[in-house]
């Protein structure tokens, strides 16, 4: 393999230092990490992670400075076909079947037979970008199902400022035109900017898609477009719920009422929401469950399954009395409610016509109007996207304030399931807060605290191509009994859960994008687990909890990424060393500890040199392990007694002596309890699940990033055999004394310079640990395992940098 360049820094955390040493080319980052800031880094794994999180930490994923998805800088590109005289031609979202699909839009498909890819100066003599300013009657629907997209565009359409965080200003087909357009969306917690050519796809002379009512307006045709780039294909885009639109377009987060029991104040909710700026849709279900978008019309010309957009709240005088309209626009642009206060009801001349005037009453564009109580009747649903502080103008009354926490489920280590599996359940990453400050409802004598907690999975649009979708997912709420409050790095086990109920929880899980729920609970310490409904479904996500409270801000542990949040508080405390192992790895025994016995066995497995050797070593070890028929093993390797050796081995002669050989025997011994312990079956193997309690039995207590890359080294269809068993002992062992010995002190961070750093690489890999290149330049502010997060004054970090290359 070619080396790699990656830059060092002489400051190292202990928790970076394992992922360096033990490499995780195996547990790659979510593949969102890969389009979006890790894709600006050469390599990939915890490399381009760690880069990545370095980029956000300088404000990198921003609106203001968006990541180049697919690392193109639609500047650059710009400036090369302006300079060029070419039109651009967008290499990675081509103008070619498989971009507009993979089933019902598959190549040679009756759908797409026919189907050209033109640009706008192609279709119209008089191009423009926007016509009058954006408006959400410019929005009409085409030939895919996604109206979900088109009621979210809509919505975006009534707040500029909001439009223009997604539209960039300074775009056309007459100034500098190159054929080359950009949008930015927000995903997973950071903003992308997706460049693409104007080539649309036409049949029969019209573009297919999205379309303004206006003939030569493309902003909505390209801003699909891209949006359909960044999920893979125009096809992806069919079928989803206007929440997810809503939150790609401006970071907030959604909440969902059923209409049928929704709350006495939604009016006052939805009224709130629109004067902060926040996007509103509504739909109607074919049945209970998932819209299908089966679309039925109904007698009074509204549409199952169909999403539409809310606009406006308003009340009138009408007969004496105040009546309250809602204001709801359709994106197909026309098929409009019929009933009472549609366009051409009679009520309408009932009211003064100043107030006619003020609630723009227009004909036919798809949008209307209808009195709140048959509103109830007639959807099944509203969905509210709530904005993000940095989404909101500076003069804004209330906002949300966050903290983001990234995870994933991973099938063998946590992938555990919901709480109907409770042999699992326990393995799924938690997530620890503590509420501060109650409320200040001067109507609710509670004390309590107003939060809500949003669950969004990643990326699975983008596998829909593959077959897969989305999965089944929700989240349950604990209460931090009283004897572990005030403990950092506690994962609690299987016992806990089986013997105390969640307080709170998602109110279903469902096989949407994001679950979220709106909580009360009174302040104290709580455990989030965030899961799938089944066990070893695999997952990345990010969990998000906002509160409307302001209160001290700290960082939080375990995060590829975070916000700053407020009301929330997740404990911060620098380790020690020892908090990560349990046990001493102190081994100091002297020749006279050793009965004769034992001297006597060494003697005649050493020979004459009473050294014991690498291929010695492997003879020894194997057959006593044949002896072991309970034992499910391959034997040991040649590399892995190689490790053992150098593990070992103090005074460098690549042999073991009699201490040396002893204490590594005491070690195999104990290792074998704890993997006889563990093997619950009696099969000779042990599970992958039980891999962290085995570990931390050994001594050992890793976070989560650190299990999984275990569990996807060593473990084999979910079980793992004694030989590799050890190897990782053995291996873990090693990284753990190493950084022992730079850390002199027991504070969790060492410095390394560039001699050791070289000892590293040549000593790891004759062990044959994978060294990954790795980006040492950790974050100031930097994740080290769960519940501990270093602050930028505590890295004791250098100015100057290295550079040096590592060969896999």
């Amino acid at each position: 393999m070619l080396p790699h360049l990656i830059s060092v820094d002489k400051t190292v955390p202990l928790n970076n230092f394992c992922l360096f040493i033990a490499g995780s080319v195996h547990n790659p980052p979510p593949p969102s990490v890969f389009l979006s800031l890790s894709s600006m880094y050469p390599v990939g794994g915890i490399s381009a992670s760690i880069y990545a999180n370095r980029l956000r930490a300088e404000g990198m994923g921003s609106n203001d400075r968006a990541v180049p998805f697919w690392n193109q800088d639609y500047e650059a590109l710009k400036q090369q076909c302006v300079e060029s005289g070419c039109l651009f031609e967008d290499p990675c979202f081509p103008a070619e079947p498989p971009s507009l699909g993979f089933k019902e839009l598959a190549p040679h498909s009756s759908k797409t037979q026919g189907v050209e890819w033109q640009r706008p100066t192609e279709l119209t003599d008089d191009p423009q970008f926007i016509v009058g300013g954006a408006t959400r009657t410019d929005i009409c629907q085409g030939a895919l199902g996604d109206c979900w997209l088109l009621a979210a565009i809509a919505s975006l359409t009534l707040n500029e400022r909001l439009l223009h965080r997604v539209v960039p200003h300074g775009q056309s087909f007459q100034d500098d035109y190159a054929g080359i357009f950009h949008f930015q969306f927000w995903q997973f917690g950071e903003w992308v900017d997706v460049v693409i050519d104007d080539r649309l796809p036409v049949k029969d002379g019209e573009v297919m898609f999205v379309h303004s009512a206006e003939g030569n307006e493309f902003w909505s045709a390209l801003l699909e477009k891209a949006y359909a780039k960044l999920n893979g294909s125009y096809e992806a885009l069919s079928g989803g719920s206007t929440t997810e639109g809503f939150e790609d377009f401006t970071g907030g987060v959604s909440e969902m009422y059923e209409l049928r029991s929704a709350p006495r104040d939604l009016p006052k909710i939805i009224s709130k929401a629109l004067d902060r700026g926040s996007l509103l849709g509504c739909s109607i279900d074919v049945s209970a469950g998932i819209i299908p978008f089966l679309y039925q019309n109904r007698s009074q010309k509204l549409v199952k399954g169909h999403a539409y957009s809310v606009t406006g709240l308003k009340e009138v005088n009408f007969r004496g009395r105040m009546e309250r309209l809602i204001r709801v626009r359709n994106p197909w642009g026309q098929v409009e409610w019929t009933g009472a206060w549609s366009d051409n009801s009679s009520e309408w001349n009932e009211i003064d016509p100043s107030e006619r005037e003020d609630l723009h009453l227009k004909m036919e564009d798809g949008e209307f109007w209808m009195s709140f109580n048959e509103f109830k009747k007639q959807f099944s649903r509203i969905e509210i996207c709530n904005l993000t502080p940095d989404a909101l103008s500076e003069d804004a009354l209330s906002h949300w304030n966050t903290m983001t926490y990234s995870g994933m489920w991973r099938r063998g280590s946590t992938a555990g399931g919901c709480r109907n599996h409770p042999n699992t359940f326990w393995i799924n990453p938690q997530f620890k807060i503590t509420l501060l400050e109650e409320d200040d409802d001067p109507e609710d004598d509670e004390v309590a605290c107003t939060f809500l907690v949003a669950l969004m999975q990643k990326d699975r649009r983008r596998y829909r191509r593959q077959g897969q979708d989305m999965h089944t997912i929700g989240f349950a709420v604990y209460e931090v009994r009283t004897e572990f409050k005030g403990c950092q790095n506690v994962h609690l086990k299987k016992n806990f859960f089986l013997n105390h109920s969640s307080c709170a929880r998602s109110e279903t899980f469902i096989n949407l994008r994001e679950v979220s729920t709106r909580l009360r609970l009174p302040p104290g310490e709580y455990l989030i687990v965030p899961s799938t409904f089944e066990p070893h479904k695999e997952a990345d996500f990010v969990l998000r909890v906002f509160t409307e409270k302001q209160s001290e801000t700290e960082y939080v542990s375990f995060l590829w990424f975070q916000r700053r949040f407020f009301a929330c508080k997740v404990f911060s405390k620098i380790p020690s060393i020892n908090q990560f192992i349990s046990v001493s790895l102190q081994d100091e025994i002297s020749e006279e500890d050793i009965d004769d016995s034992f001297k006597s066995m060494f003697a005649q497995l050493a020979g004459e040199d009473m050294e014991i050797s690498v291929h010695e070593l492997k003879t020894i070890l194997n057959r006593v392990v044949t002896r072991h028929k309970d034992l499910k093993t391959d034997g040991f390797s040649t590399v892995s007694c190689r490790t053992m050796v150098n593990l070992m081995d103090k005074d460098g002669t690549a042999h073991l002596g009699l201490v040396e050989f002893q204490i590594l025997w005491n070690k195999i011994r104990k290792w074998l309890v704890i993997f006889r312990q563990f093997d619950l079956d009696k099969s000779g193997a042990m599970s992958s699940y039980e891999m962290r309690l085995a570990v931390e039995a050994a001594g050992f207590k890793l976070n989560n990033k650190l299990n999984q890359i275990l569990v996807a080294r060593y473990a084999e269809n979910d079980m793992i055999n004694f030989d590799n068993f050890i190897c990782c002992l053995v291996k873990l062992e090693a990284m753990f004394r190493h950084f022992q010995q730079l850390d002199k002190e027991g504070s969790g961070v060492a410095e390394i310079n560039i001699t050791e750093v070289r000892v590293f690489s040549v000593f790891f890999k004759k062990m044959d640990v994978l060294v990954c290149s790795f980006d040492l330049i950790f974050i100031p502010a930097v994740a080290l395992r769960d519940n501990v997060w270093l602050k930028r004054d505590s890295l004791r970090t250098r100015a100057s940098r290295l550079s040096l290359s590592f060969a896999l």
